[in-house]
């Protein structure tokens, strides 16, 4: 039923003035509601599809990593910046992605990701030496870094508020399931065709992905052109950029070095000043006032934390079972798959029940389950563990972040109003961005110190023996990190405050009758 509709019928139940009232109303409600496109579920999927493929890219190389540093004679610290680099790069274009919205069209910014993101691919499939490498992911990285947001933004505008469990349910499943299965599918690939192959594999998927685009995608986003503060973009860029390259540089510096505490002092400083120059403007880059409400700041903070352990362990895991295990990289990826099949399995039952239950029973029970499981890998990990052990710990591992991330994630995004739908996923996968590459960084660096550790108490130990040190010492961290996630956990509670005052009123696909309003 149309507005037209429903305004036609109210002239013979309802006297004039109240007519106007209800039709005030009706208006209002359908400006609440969500947009029509012709295709929602095919625009959802080339979003999440190209989404998934960056995020894959995320952790895809993990597996390589020894294979490349080889090739290209470089070390660990130096050879994991292809996945910290990706993901400094995503935290500061991400944040930028908020005013890229308000200043391009939903298919110029879907098309031109995933175009950016096929030329990064090809650039990285052709690299002669690791500079090369490394500015191909960088280029991918740009595509991925203004596909994610975008995706986020689009899901919460054409789907109706009462949908968005299974959506954001699938959602998750996309942001945990990319860089979770990178290791997965790239250890396959790189013993059967060689690591290049990862990236053709992506070539080949955007080019089908772009193609779809032009077709399917329509534009939802509101064009305002709002007036580009140079200062915030510099800021939130030395900001992120600053803190990241500190966490980055600790694998192969004290933290007492200049490398390590200059850039880190300086980010820190640019994040405040960023902050402050937000608050007070009138159109600010990101809107940090999305922090004012309490659980989207919470839900934010729990979905940082989930990043941070699922890069963790997608750096550490792979390294562990083809160096301290000696398992190929097939095996290897075949050891993490019953974990990610977890993971795809829960993501839409867990969406599906969120809509009944409401997030706090699964991120409490989620938050108990991922505890668990990093104490099984703080525990059992050694050179001789037994291969079960850490797929039946990566399977618990993987249930309980399904359980937390879809729950908080969308909980955090049902709260805020509809105009703040972009700076809300601008911030959010911002944060997520730097979680990514923050623990990638602390990972790699704690696992240099564990060994240097472990070879100073043992001197003869084998290097399986040190490397499952390395790995064993970083993991205490993990589990450190799932006992702050179950902290906050139990403030969780449903976020209703915005998201619950217009879905009462009408639920987004129903027609407006008179029984809503």
């Amino acid at each position: 039923m149309s507005t037209a509709q429903v305004e036609e019928g109210l002239a013979f139940i309802l006297p004039k003035t109240d007519q106007t009232q209800v039709k005030s109303k009706n208006k209002e409600i359908f400006m609440n509601t969500l947009l029509q496109v012709k295709s929602p579920k095919m625009m959802a999927f080339i979003l999440m599809f190209g989404t998934f493929i960056g995020l894959f890219g995320e952790t895809a190389l993990n597996m390589a990593l020894t294979n490349i540093m080889g090739e290209f004679s470089v070390k660990p610290a130096i050879a994991q910046w292809l996945t910290t680099g990706y993901l400094l790069v995503l935290a500061i274009l991400v944040p930028i992605s908020a005013l890229l919205m308000k200043w391009f069209s939903t298919r110029q910014l879907v098309i031109g990701g995933l175009v950016i993101s096929l030329l990064g691919a090809v650039l990285a499939a052709l690299s002669p030496n690791f500079a090369i490498l490394l500015v191909g992911r960088i280029v991918q990285a740009i595509g991925t870094g203004v596909l994610i947001p975008v995706m986020t933004s689009v899901l919460l505008i054409i789907f109706p508020v009462h949908r968005r469990g299974v959506v954001m349910g699938i959602m998750g499943l996309v942001i945990t399931l990319g860089p979770a299965l990178g290791p997965t599918l790239s250890g396959v690939i790189i013993s059967t065709l060689g690591w290049p192959y990862i990236f053709w594999i992506s070539t080949l998927l955007y080019m089908l992905l772009t193609l779809f685009a032009v077709v399917k995608i329509e534009n939802v986003s509101e064009i305002t052109k709002p007036k580009i503060d140079f200062s915030s973009v510099a800021l939130s860029s030395i900001g992120f950029g600053g803190l990241i390259y500190a966490l980055a540089s600790m694998a192969e510096a004290p933290i007492s070095a200049p490398i390590v505490w200059a850039p880190f002092l300086i980010g820190i400083i640019a994040l405040l000043l960023f902050g402050v120059r937000q608050m007070k403007m009138d159109q600010p880059m990101v809107n940090l006032r999305v922090f004012k409400y309490p659980m989207f700041t919470l839900g934010t903070a729990t979905m940082f934390l989930g990043i941070l352990m699922i890069l963790s362990a997608g750096i550490l895991l792979p390294m562990y079972l083809k160096d301290a295990l000696l398992y190929s990289a097939a095996v290897a990826g075949l050891l993490l798959l019953p974990g990610n099949a977890v993971n795809v399995v829960m993501s839409p039952i867990v969406g599906t029940l969120f809509d009944k239950f409401g997030p706090r029973v699964f991120v409490i029970m989620g938050s108990v389950v991922i505890l668990i499981a990093n104490f099984m890998f703080a525990s059992v990990i050694s050179a001789s563990t037994p291969g079960w052990q850490i797929i039946v710990a990566f399977m618990l591992f993987f249930f309980g972040i399904t359980m937390v991330m879809m729950p908080s994630q969308t909980n955090a995004l049902n709260q805020l109003p509809r105009e703040l739908y972009a700076d809300g996923s601008a911030a959010m996968n911002t944060l997520n961005q730097v979680a990514g590459a923050a623990g990638t960084a602390i990972a790699i660096t704690l696992f240099t110190a564990g060994q240097g550790s472990y070879v100073a108490e043992v001197p003869a130990a084998s290097n399986p023996e040190v490397l499952a040190a390395g790995v064993k010492y970083a993991f205490y961290f993990v589990t450190g990190i799932s006992v702050s996630t179950f902290i906050l956990s139990l403030f969780v509670k449903k976020g209703s405050a915005v998201g619950e005052k217009s879905s009462s009123t009408v639920k987004a696909t129903e027609p407006v009758s008179l029984r809503n309003v």
